[in-house]
């Protein structure tokens, strides 16, 4: 039987670490001193190949929450969020790196008033992927148990804002968890699958007023195979959710495999690791854990122990009750 947790979790996992060495390089140097086309090591981090990052680490830790829990409980994320940080756990090396400004700054809040429903920064410069690039497994629990579209967008919400709370954030989590489930649970190939969920998001969310006004900056992926024949050049992939997002899909939109998918979005450049562990994250959910290429699994750093808990969320999500 399928794991879509080994599926989409390596995915991301996988993605990051690909998009760690040339994260923060220009497209333009990247294409000038050579497309990444394997694992690297080096990097701004100086980090062997196989190395994840915040990415990974912040997915892993809300997974095993998932599983220490059975549920998604946003505080006891979060406090282990606190020990990512603070003590190194949930890391290839122990000790946290490649720290997001927004999500710091959260979780110190967080660790000195342990509020969870406050310490998520709600302002316009608290747009970035932070959210977005760690609720995979969120989607995951919820696409498994089946959960109404009003309950798991409510659970997406919810851990989105523990590190950004500005409605434009919640949004972009909430279209990456309509896109996750209809690639698990639709049939077709991946652009209508991807469409699908747009369709679904944008008609969850124009239902209220208050969001429909921050939807809009989600436009250009309202027709996803138009959106695919855009040119490099108008895609950004920069560390702003709508970025990130676009920069993904629209990665997923034009290639037709797994490795392809990936080596299109880190060679985008910039914020290469979180690009890269977004478009992985549904990548691997539709192309499935077996197409990540051998090589690459071969260097990632703790692979043992991350598909370790992947095996552990899957069986725990069968043993569950629907509800």
């Amino acid at each position: 039987m399928r794991n879509i947790w080994l599926d989409g979790i390596m995915g991301v996992v996988t993605g990051d670490a690909l998009g760690d060495p040339v994260q923060f390089s220009s497209r333009e140097k990247i294409k000038k001193d050579g497309l990444i086309t394997g694992m690297e090591d080096g990097g701004p981090y100086n980090t062997p190949a196989g190395t994840w990052t915040d990415d990974g680490s912040l997915s892993i830790a809300t997974m095993d929450s998932i599983i220490q829990k059975g549920f998604v409980v946003p505080q006891d994320i979060m406090d282990r969020f606190v020990r990512w940080l603070y003590c190194g756990d949930y890391t290839p090396f122990g000790k946290a790196f490649d720290n997001g400004a927004t999500c710091t700054a959260a979780i110190h809040d967080y660790s000195k008033r342990h509020d969870w429903k406050t310490c998520g920064r709600t302002g316009e410069r608290s747009n970035g992927n932070g959210g977005i690039m760690r609720i995979l497994p969120v989607c995951l629990f919820c696409i498994d148990q089946d959960k109404k579209e009003y309950a798991a967008i409510n659970r997406v919400h919810d851990v989105t804002s523990l590190t950004h709370n500005h409605t434009r954030a919640l949004i972009g989590s909430g279209i990456y968890y309509f896109m996750a489930r209809a690639i698990v649970n639709e049939d077709g190939d991946l652009n209508s699958r991807l469409q699908s969920g747009m369709d679904a998001a944008r008609a969850f969310y124009q239902t209220a007023e208050s969001y429909t006004k921050e939807l809009e900056n989600y436009g250009r992926m309202y027709d996803i195979e138009g959106f695919s024949l855009l040119d490099e050049s108008k895609i950004r992939s920069t560390g702003y959710v709508v970025d990130t997002l676009e920069a993904a899909v629209w990665s997923l939109s034009r290639t037709e495999s797994f490795r392809d998918a990936l080596l299109t979005a880190v060679n985008l450049g910039d914020d290469s690791d979180s690009v890269g562990a977004v478009c992985g994250g549904l990548a691997g959910l539709y192309y499935g854990y077996n197409t990540i290429p051998a090589d690459w699994l071969a260097v990632i750093q703790k692979r043992e122990w991350i598909e370790m808990l992947c095996r552990k969320a899957n069986a725990m999500n069968e043993e569950l009750p629907f509800c």
